[in-house]
């Protein structure tokens, strides 16, 4: 069986009384973009921190290819940090920042250093700066660089603490795709911290969805998009419309349910304990959810409240009961319907999943 690059065995942290990481458990596999996604406060940073040894462990233990690292310094893990500031030595110019750690680790001679430092700028698409200053560079290069002067060190794992945190919007997305392909061209295992869902859903492999200390979700991008294992994890990644609904009956793969005067059927995961009679949570993704003016099969009847168009997107709020549903359509919408209008609404499969409402009743929102 195949060793996990690293694992994590029952990790938790402290600081004073408050407890930070409970118990975290999970494997890293070798060259995977492995996301840790997750509120403020929920501890995606200090674990990262953690396997970096900038942080140590109250209990639990960290692997590191088979073996523990727990108790070794920083300088001696063979994993770099790329932090939101990039921690660039201002007084260096970008040859010498590259070249900072091999250097100190006298790990290479000059002749094989000036090759390396030559080929991570290529890596990053910024050959012919090594002479400028960091204040001579953007915030997108200057990123790179410190990306390029970690991968230099040739490290078994990359950490990224949200390091297009401090970019634009426009510039956050270039480099997005940028990071992604890079980490493929050169096979290194990246471990990323970021609060944006998006950037996450992008970029990954799998991901790890975290709060108050404790892991939520693991998998693929899919099948936490479609599959949330929890109420956190539904209202945290995807836009969806919340609503609570009455169990008519539970089968293998759907369930009948209640919405106000409708029953719809709804696809449903044996994880999801259902029980037919009670209460349950309805979630539907906003942009897996199509107007019909006329009538159609298990779908929900409302009334149009507002029509509003931003570009490509359409945003239709349509009151369904006593709750206001939202569904986006893109492009040009199948129902040309207006404010007052009767419609129908419908969802793709795998746009809706039903939840226990004790779930969402913990969190006290519903």
């Amino acid at each position: 069986m195949k060793q996990p690059l690293l694992s994590l065995v029952n990790i938790n942290k402290f600081f004073g009384d408050f407890h930070v990481l409970k118990d975290i458990s999970f494997d890293i596999e070798q060259g995977e973009f492995l996301t840790l996604l997750g509120p403020s406060g929920c501890g995606k940073t200090t674990l990262l921190r953690c396997i970096a040894g900038l942080e140590h462990v109250h209990s639990g233990d960290i692997l590191l290819g088979g073996g523990s690292i727990k108790g070794i310094a920083p300088n001696k893990r063979n994993v770099n940090t790329v932090f939101q500031n990039y921690a660039l030595f201002p007084h260096l110019n970008v040859y010498d920042n590259i070249a900072y750690g091999p250097r100190v680790k006298k790990s290479m001679k000059e002749g094989e250093l000036k090759d390396r430092v030559r080929n991570v700028l290529e890596l990053v698409q910024m050959r012919g700066y090594e002479s400028r200053m960091p204040h001579q560079l953007s915030g997108g290069q200057r990123q790179r660089i410190a990306i390029a002067r970690a991968l230099i060190n040739e490290p078994l794992i990359l950490l990224l603490d949200e390091p297009l945190g401090a970019l634009d919007l426009k510039l956050r997305k270039h480099m997005q795709t940028e990071l992604a392909q890079l980490q493929r061209k050169t096979g290194t295992t990246f471990v990323y911290v970021t609060h944006d869902q998006e950037e996450a859903l992008n970029m990954s492999d799998r991901i790890v969805v975290m709060d108050q200390g404790e892991v939520q979700q693991l998998g693929s991008p899919r099948e936490i998009y479609n599959n949330p294992a929890n109420y956190f994890v539904t209202t945290f990644i995807g836009d969806r419309n919340i609503m609570e609904v009455q169990v008519l009956d539970v089968g293998p793969t759907s369930s009948r349910v209640q919405v106000g005067d409708d029953v719809v059927e709804v696809r449903s995961s044996r994880q999801h304990h259902l029980v037919s009679g009670e209460h349950a949570i309805l979630a539907i993704h906003m942009d897996k959810m199509r107007v019909s003016c006329s009538e159609v099969p298990n779908a929900l009847r409302g009334q149009v409240l507002s029509v509003h168009y931003a570009g490509s997107q359409i945003r239709i709020q349509i009151q369904v009961g006593e709750k206001v549903i939202t569904v986006v359509e893109y492009q040009q919408t199948d129902c040309e319907c207006q404010e007052g209008d009767s419609v129908y609404i419908v969802w793709e499969e795998h746009g809706a999943i039903l939840l226990p409402l004790e779930d969402s009743r913990i969190k006290g929102e519903v």
